[in-house]
């Protein structure tokens, strides 16, 4: 998670990583610092993908194997494909429609807003988002195996790494982040807004959020 979000544009600044577990929900972390922003782009949406597939991923890469480990990911790695495509209207195979269907996901539906053969074509759309995200995540990881590596050398060392140790393993980020984050006022009128707070580097700061590992 932490290498596929450091080398992607429009990914949240990771901040902090651990291999200390969590509980069992979490056998480690990526902490990143989300970013001040109400609109996302099809290309922002893509690249949050793809840091979320890179566990299972690098279990592909690393151990020739997968596990159940990455079942949370894949659920939010799908939810978001379907978003793309029913909500957002980021498909050109299916076009510029929404059936403002977020949030009613596991909600049974009597009375299904399109054709039977639209939802073929929707699933099958689906798929390919994911099928792409899986390749360019492959693609990354596969070009940043050193990094992986170099990565997990410095975990084992010290369990927990901060921005600071990220930059020293992975080099500086190559995408920072704008001057001025694009949002939207109440009356959903574009305005700018100023750039958002430091990245934080300690535990207790209660900017970040956790991708689990």
């Amino acid at each position: 998670h932490a290498v596929a979000g450091w080398f992607r544009e429009y990914t949240d600044p990771v901040v902090k990583v651990s291999i200390v577990p969590r509980g069992m929900a979490a056998l480690g972390y990526a902490q990143s610092l989300p970013q001040e922003r109400y609109l996302y782009t099809k290309e922002a949406l893509v690249d949050r993908m793809v840091m979320t597939m890179g566990g299972r991923v690098a279990e592909e890469i690393i151990f020739g194997q997968i596990t159940t480990g990455a079942q949370n990911d894949l659920e939010k790695i799908t939810k978001m494909a379907y978003a793309m495509v029913v909500d957002y209207g980021m498909s050109e195979e299916i076009g510029y429609v929404s059936f403002n269907l977020s949030g009613q996901r596991d909600q049974p539906q009597f009375n299904k807003p399109f054709s039977d053969d639209l939802a073929r074509r929707i699933d099958l759309e689906v798929k390919r988002i994911i099928d792409d995200v899986r390749v360019q995540t492959r693609e990354l990881l596969d070009e940043r195996a050193d990094d992986m590596e170099r990565l997990a050398q410095a975990l084992l060392e010290k369990e927990v790494l901060n921005e600071n140790d990220l930059k020293e393993v992975l080099g500086p980020r190559p995408y920072q982040r704008p001057e001025h984050e694009v949002g939207v006022t109440a009356e959903g009128e574009p305005v700018n807004l100023p750039p958002g707070p430091a990245s934080p580097t300690s535990e207790g700061d209660g900017l970040a959020t956790d991708t689990p590992r």
